[in-house]
């Protein structure tokens, strides 16, 4: 099995590969990349049992074949290269050659026979998206997802397609995103949940494209496919909570606060609060928003002052301070909105400004017992 291929295509294909491998393996194979030669093209793979990822490379070649060589070393040797075309040729049993203008390396593969199949999907149903809106829809929500292992369903992103619309929820149980696209929609209703990693891979890899990404699903497992490379994962098995049970429908006292503003104060002012509940302290009246916090184990205390727009009744209100900066780190908005009903009730956050023509962002973060 022979092949010549450009090193520096080759490295980007597989550094994109390179985030399906675990660093420690239950399987040895799961170390290595799997090559499956057809001629001019080379289909590399990844896999960590739960999801699969594999790259088209064009090469040049008249073999077929599958080997699997090792990632970590291919990589490490691939990074070293200026960019030029290296020769990859089988030795024997268990030996590949890889000649460079430099030299020539050897490396140890396995027979890619022991390499574990990709999963296929008989019959799934399938929506087409645009990347962007997809790679949006994941960095505006994977934030909020658990991390709690016995809470799984609760560990990723929630997908809920339908005709009018698709929406992405992710919640922890102390915070939660909703995000609805309405310029966007599938054909048939479909509901699942994905796991954080492959979300997490695939948001590195579509960035800003234009594309559409094809996704198809079944019960238990679903595909993305984009450009020239095709994800497989499995789906986080169980019911979603009723998010929509906990979203407060009634919210009179509401809050309008530059966020750029709103962000760095509540940044600042946490520096003094507590170390174990990064409690902040909101009080508002009119048109000032008073941001306090204060660490009684140490005597640490801040207050600031913010200028606003409020409507409703003088309230005070908690809220941990790591919560609500992610949440407002998390939009684009120059202007939001937080929206109460009682100080032990979930407060609301949407953005004002900032969203695109079809997008709309509910973000819900629940109290903190205010002491004193």
């Amino acid at each position: 099995m022979k092949f010549i291929v450009s090193s520096s295509h080759l490295l980007k294909q597989l550094q994109t590969l390179g985030g399906v491998i675990n660093s420690n393996n239950t399987l040895p194979i799961l170390d290595n990349f799997l090559f499956e030669l057809s001629e001019n093209q080379l289909k590399a793979s990844a896999s960590d049992l739960e999801t699969t990822m594999s790259a088209i490379v064009n090469v040049e070649s008249t073999d077929t074949g599958s080997i699997a060589i090792n990632a970590r070393l291919l990589l490490d040797t691939l990074k070293t290269f200026p960019d030029q075309p290296l020769t990859f040729k089988t030795e024997g049993e268990s030996t590949i050659e890889i000649s460079s203008e430099q030299g020539k390396y050897d490396m140890a593969y396995h027979d890619g026979e022991e390499f574990p199949k990709a999963i296929e999907l008989p019959s799934p149903s399938s929506t087409e998206i645009p990347a962007h809106v997809l790679s949006t829809a994941i960095s505006k929500t994977i934030f909020a997802a658990g991390n709690d292992d016995l809470r799984p369903v609760m560990s990723g992103v929630f997908f809920q397609f339908n005709s009018k619309e698709l929406t992405f929820v992710a919640t922890d149980a102390h915070k939660l995103v909703k995000y609805t696209r309405t310029d966007v929609s599938a054909d048939k209703t479909a509901e699942f949940i994905m796991p954080k990693k492959p979300l997490n891979i695939l948001k590195g890899i579509l960035g800003g494209s234009d594309d559409a990404i094809t996704i198809e699903y079944n019960d238990t497992n679903a595909k993305f496919t984009f450009d020239n490379i095709v994800l497989v994962c499995r789906l986080i098995d169980g019911k979603y909570p009723n998010y929509e049970a906990v979203i407060p429908k009634e919210n009179p006292n509401k809050l309008t606060v530059d966020r750029a503003s709103f962000l760095n104060s509540v940044r600042r002012v946490s520096i003094f609060s507590s170390k174990t509940t990064h409690q902040i302290r909101l009080k508002m009246a009119g048109t000032e928003l008073n941001i306090s916090a204060e660490d009684l184990d140490y005597a640490n205390k801040a207050d600031e002052r913010l200028s606003c727009d409020y409507q409703g009744d003088d309230m005070q209100i908690g809220f941990n301070s790591r919560f609500l900066s992610e949440m407002l780190n998390n939009l684009n908005a120059n202007d939001v909105q937080l929206e109460m009903s009682l100080p032990n009730r979930a407060g609301i956050l949407t953005p004002i400004d900032g969203t695109e023509e079809g997008e709309h962002i509910t973000m819900l973060v629940m109290p903190v017992m205010l002491n004193g």
